[in-house]
């Protein structure tokens, strides 16, 4: 048997007729930045994160960057980010010209440790991005709290969690601002990159949307130095047609989870913290929508033996991060070394994800599952 890593393949045939008519009513219109498919997706996706605005940009990282910059945070600022996440978080407070703090995250979750972000506070320090890692929303309660406590913006990075719910509310209804990405492999995912941006402030809504069109408010006035950064009709279309579809899908992602979670039985595997939302609704903290099922080996030597292993099976897999973001080459201005960031090294040499899409069949996924059970 052969189980890729991820396939678009299942959803888009069943789609494919809401995406080629999504396509046909763009061509035929001739309008393809700031028109009716963007609007339309616009308020269909505040509403659905039930927040009050929804920009539309380019991609996750602009929105992650164009979030920080209409807080005015840029040269001699300080933004708290998470030791284990994609660089991507990082780079949106580096092209502002801030400094990101790494903060370290919960080894069972894989999320940022609200236990840990107040050592690293200083009188520098502007804004927290809790990142949704892997679809599973981070611990917003504390650190709102710690938020308010030393009046920080709070930027939730939303690129893996579309439709994850904290104490049954929606992410990216709890920060300031929520910043979504909409790659193509994402839970709701265009046909290119596109992204978007969520919150319940007009006034931050209309200067993020100014930000993200050359700094322009109308045609040829600009009031800031902004960017070029605005989500296409054309992908805005495709989103359009996904968009219902998003929640029903997400539940297939659980219930393959929920396989996972209770048929992998081998003692050199670690699963994903946590399960209460799949096992128990009752008092649930959160609800994953599980874009990435990350297990753990217990050591590196390990993880490349079951990836090894599982590849010769026919089964792919993939490695989120093998690289912490402060080891990463471009970073090595922060000046920091090996042992640093122990728990987010740890997560980056022994982490492992499984197959996880929509349209994976019950026999593919119980064979994932005798072959993790046999390793």
């Amino acid at each position: 048997m052969n189980i890729p890593f991820v396939s678009f393949t299942p959803m888009e045939k069943e789609l494919h007729s809401d995406i080629e008519n999504a396509f046909k009513r763009v061509f035929e219109r001739s309008w393809y930045i700031g028109g009716a498919e963007n609007e339309a997706f616009e308020e269909a996706f505040s509403e659905y994160c039930n927040t009050g605005y929804c920009v539309g940009v380019g991609n996750g990282l602009d929105a992650l960057m164009l979030s920080l910059k209409a807080f005015n945070i840029g040269e001699g600022d300080e933004v708290i980010v998470p030791s284990n996440t994609f660089i991507a978080t990082a780079l949106a407070v580096t092209y502002t010209g801030a400094t990101p703090v790494f903060v370290e995250p919960d080894i069972n979750t894989y999320n940022i440790n609200p236990n840990l972000i107040e050592e690293k506070i200083t009188d520098k320090t502007k804004a927290i991005i809790p990142v949704h890692l892997y679809g599973e929303a981070a611990d917003m309660k504390p650190i709102l709290k710690i938020a308010g406590k030393y009046n920080l913006k709070v930027i939730e990075d939303c690129a893996q969690a579309h439709g994850a719910t904290y104490g049954g509310e929606r992410v990216g209804s709890f920060g300031d601002v929520g910043a979504f990405s909409f790659y193509p492999g994402k839970n709701l995912g265009a046909l290119g990159d596109g992204g978007a941006i969520v919150t319940d402030d007009k006034a931050l809504a209309d200067k993020i949307r100014a930000l993200g069109n050359y700094g322009s408010d109308y045609k040829y006035h600009h009031i800031y130095k902004g960017n070029n950064s605005r989500l296409d009709e054309l992908h805005a279309a495709f989103l359009n047609a996904k968009l219902p579809h998003l929640d029903r899908m997400n539940e297939e992602r659980g219930k393959i989870a929920k396989a996972y979670y209770e048929g992998i039985k081998n003692s050199k595997i670690i699963l994903p913290g946590i399960h209460a939302s799949i096992t128990n609704a009752e008092g649930s903290v959160s609800k994953p929508v599980w874009h990435i099922y990350a297990v753990r080996t217990r050591s590196g030597a390990e993880r490349e033996a079951l990836e090894k292993y599982l590849s010769n099976k026919g089964i792919g897999t993939n490695k989120h991060y093998p690289i912490p973001i402060h080891l990463q080459e471009c970073y090595k201005d922060l000046g920091f070394k090996k042992g640093d960031f122990p728990i987010a090294e740890e997560i980056s040499a022994t982490e492992l994800s499984l197959p996880m899409y929509y349209g994976l069949k019950d026999e593919e996924v119980k064979y994932v599952i005798d072959a993790i059970n046999k390793f």
